[in-house]
């Protein structure tokens, strides 16, 4: 189970180790502890909605209805730009630990703790190589044998 965008509070961002804004929260399914640092275009996101009518109201982050309305309007946004594959929450938490973390050199274990896997064989799930990372990780090896 995720960590549910819908419930989190504007009290779950807090100053982490390196002094910058983070999630400190629990996950739903193992209530285990969950930190995670925010990203600039994320901390954008949540200053976009910090006035909107519903996250005051409600004392929420983002003004998310349910998993069901979002992954409707994902599905909007999919026929839109002409995506054929069908866009849901849980393909963007794929996308985030394929494409933006792991095709950007974040070590798995980073990922997998911040996914909130009990083991590294559940994060492996995601962990399909990327033809672009093979190719950077070539160009450093041909550096380095160049020398």
């Amino acid at each position: 189970m995720l960590l549910n965008v819908k419930n989190l509070r504007k009290s779950h961002i807090q100053i982490g180790i390196d002094g910058e804004q983070w999630i400190f929260t629990q996950r739903q399914k193992t209530e285990t502890p969950t930190r995670l640092p925010l990203l600039p275009q994320a901390l954008a996101i949540v200053n976009k909605y910090e006035s909107h009518p519903q996250c005051i109201s409600k004392d929420c982050l983002l003004p998310v209805l349910s998993n069901q309305k979002m992954n409707s309007y994902l599905k909007e946004i999919a026929d839109v730009c002409g995506i054929d594959k069908p866009l849901t929450f849980h393909i963007a938490r794929h996308t985030f630990a394929t494409t933006i973390t792991l095709g950007n050199c974040v070590p798995i274990e980073t990922v997998s703790k911040m996914l909130g896997h009990k083991s590294l064989k559940q994060t492996q799930h995601y962990a399909k190589i990327l033809d672009t990372k093979i190719s950077s990780d070539m160009k450093k090896l041909r550096g380095i044998l160049e020398e």
